[in-house]
């Protein structure tokens, strides 16, 4: 019998995509099922990009490109990062990547070991905790607390520094709370981390276009005293609606690009020649399909958090940003997974549990509001049935 090394039995997954899958079965047996599971937009990728991607083709874009990306997406990547966060950022330093989740494995897997310890926000996206793991570092927690508006504390996040801390996992706005780190306290931690100078930051800040009422993203980019050791993850997926594209990317501190450059030519090679074009024509084209989309997912906000809170033993924040509900079910009775299990197989809602984003996530649940308010407000509907009927 074939065995495997210790890595691979640590590993874990992203539980959303079990819940599309139950979700699919379900539907394709004819019941009537809500996703609100899974972090995809609704809405298709704007046309001028397809038609970017289709011309690629017709042009003939078939072949490699640099393991790096073609150089004008490169350039295009560095124009918007200093657009939106004033670094001026060299397109030498960007790497184009087969999506969002590649630069938390090169990241992870270049500052993970035995002996290191790397922090990771606790709710957060599932995959942190599992590369961390895969690579036999120690995976540390940053609490993410309801009472702080799901925004990390930069006081209970430097404590939480060792000498063995290599590295440290940012991410606001947030996946799965909506939570998003107002920029006294990101400037409190920047302050903070003088003191610990060997310490990498990874900043998933692939919701960074996504915000509300007023709040406003603030890029660790931004702060000149730690942009030569913080390592930016951004996309097109979620800000595009390109989730099935692949099309991801980074920023990375000059002593680490070359490193990370050689691990693409190793691992992907390089990403697929059209859909560059298409990540250039999403920079470069009009951007009010960005508006409109951010726009449609404020007024389902409303609709979803409004709902949540007329519920029978839940309550939830208005979130700050992304695409994300958070409701607190504790006073429902019932176990967050359990309860996302009984919602989907019972009324036909999909949802995901709290614990599966972290071991701070019993008694929540998210579920996202990218998806129509006609939806949206069937789904409440079923779960207030739901849990009238059953707590």
């Amino acid at each position: 019998m074939l065995t495997t090394i210790a890595g691979f039995d640590r590993i874990g997954e992203e539980n959303a995509f079990a819940v599309l899958a139950r979700a699919t079965e379900l539907a394709s047996g004819g019941r009537d099922i809500i996703n609100l599971g899974i972090g995809q937009p609704d809405f298709p990728t704007p046309p001028h990009i397809v038609e970017a991607a289709v011309t690629a083709l017709r042009e003939g874009h078939h072949g490699y490109t640099p393991a790096t990306g073609i150089l004008p997406l490169r350039e295009a990547v560095a124009a918007d990062v200093e657009r939106r966060t004033g670094a001026a950022v060299s397109p030498d330093r960007v790497l184009i990547v087969p999506g969002g989740k590649v630069t938390m494995f090169a990241a992870i897997l270049m500052f993970g070991e035995p002996g290191v310890d790397i922090l990771y926000p606790d709710p957060g996206f599932p995959i942190y905790r599992s590369m961390i793991e895969f690579t036999g570092a120690r995976p540390v927690p940053i609490p993410i607390r309801e009472d702080n508006a799901f925004a990390f504390s930069a006081e209970e996040t430097l404590g939480l520094i060792t000498p063995q801390t290599r590295l440290m996992i940012l991410n606001s706005p947030a996946n799965p709370t909506g939570g998003v780190t107002p920029q006294a306290e990101i400037s409190h931690l920047v302050e903070g981390l003088a003191a610990f100078p060997d310490v990498a930051i990874l900043s998933d800040e692939i919701y960074g276009q996504m915000t509300y009422d007023g709040a406003v993203h603030h890029s660790l980019m931004s702060y000149p005293e730690i942009r030569e050791r913080v390592i930016l993850l951004d996309g097109w997926s979620k800000t595009y609606a390109m989730t099935g594209w692949r099309l991801g990317y980074s920023v990375w501190p000059e002593g680490l690009y070359d490193k990370v450059r050689k691990l693409a030519v190793n691992a992907w090679s390089c990403v697929n020649a059209p859909t560059q074009w298409a990540g250039l024509a999403a920079l470069t084209g009009p951007q009010d399909c960005v508006t409109e989309m951010v726009g449609a997912f404020d007024e389902r906000r409303k609709v979803i958090v409004d709902g949540l809170n007329a519920l029978p033993g839940v309550s939830c924040l208005m979130p700050a940003g992304a695409f994300y509900a958070y409701p607190n079910i504790t006073e429902t009775g019932w176990k967050a997974k359990e309860l996302a299990s009984a919602l989907l197989e019972d009324a036909g809602i999909a949802t995901i549990g709290g614990p599966d984003f972290g071991v701070l996530g019993e008694g929540y649940m998210r579920l996202s509001y990218a998806n129509s308010t006609e939806n949206i407000s069937r789904a409440i509907e079923r779960m207030d049935g739901f849990l009238k009927k059953n707590t």
